[in-house]
């Protein structure tokens, strides 16, 4: 016979998956893979409004947590352990499946998608055992201002040739990575730059979806 436990009182993992601010997380989750979807296929500015929306819900996730009352320190923990997985997906799975599709699966984009994973793997795992210098400082750029890079730069995607615009798509993620490993101390945006990336996400899924709709 199988136990169903081997700790009294201890939570099951739904349990988990029923607090808020991990709700936040997986339907962060949800766009992020709805975003490597689309990035397979090719429908690249659906793919950019995806992982978008799943930084927005990423910020979202740290907000409910802090202002909710009443969590326990194995919900503070499961959240963070949480958290941490969905970035692997959302800032590491995400830029390197993009960069290979827009590549065209050509094998010279294979060394920079395996760089990107690589690099928010170590970052991650890093802010997993340090966290953060203090209240407002990162060690080196946060992973998922990556996305939020690319997702501005890809505006210009329709006015530059297609094989020269991978070229400065490789070169602009290589470059980032550098930043996320890098010893310098980059700001926590909090605060009021909630309400700033608000209105980013909408603007830029505004555009995104009017480019979309044209192609159509």
């Amino acid at each position: 016979m199988f136990e169903t436990s081997s700790k009294p009182h201890q939570p099951t993992m739904l349990s988990f998956a029923r607090d808020l601010p991990n709700i936040c997380s997986l339907a962060g989750l949800l766009c992020a893979v709805f975003g490597i979807w689309q990035a397979v296929l090719g429908n690249f500015t659906v793919a950019t409004i995806g992982i978008l929306w799943a930084v927005l819900f990423d910020w979202t996730d740290g907000i409910v947590a802090r202002r909710m009352r009443g969590r326990t320190d194995h919900h503070r923990a499961f959240g963070g352990q949480l958290d941490s997985l969905i970035d692997i997906v959302s800032f590491g799975v995400f830029p390197a499946v993009f960069l290979l599709s827009y590549g065209e699966f050509s094998p010279w984009f294979f060394p920079g998608a395996f760089l990107i994973v690589a690099t928010s793997a170590v970052r991650l795992s890093y802010f997993n055992i340090f966290g953060l210098i203090d209240d407002k400082t990162y060690m080196g750029l946060a992973l998922d201002n990556n996305v939020v890079i690319l997702s501005f730069v890809f505006l210009f995607e329709g006015f530059i040739d297609h094989t020269i615009f991978s070229i400065i798509l490789y070169a602009l993620l290589m470059v980032l990575l550098m930043f996320n490993l890098a010893s310098i101390r980059t700001p926590k945006f909090s605060g009021n730059w909630f309400y700033v990336l608000i209105v980013y996400t909408l603007l830029i899924t505004g555009i995104y979806s009017w480019i979309q709709l044209n192609r159509a």
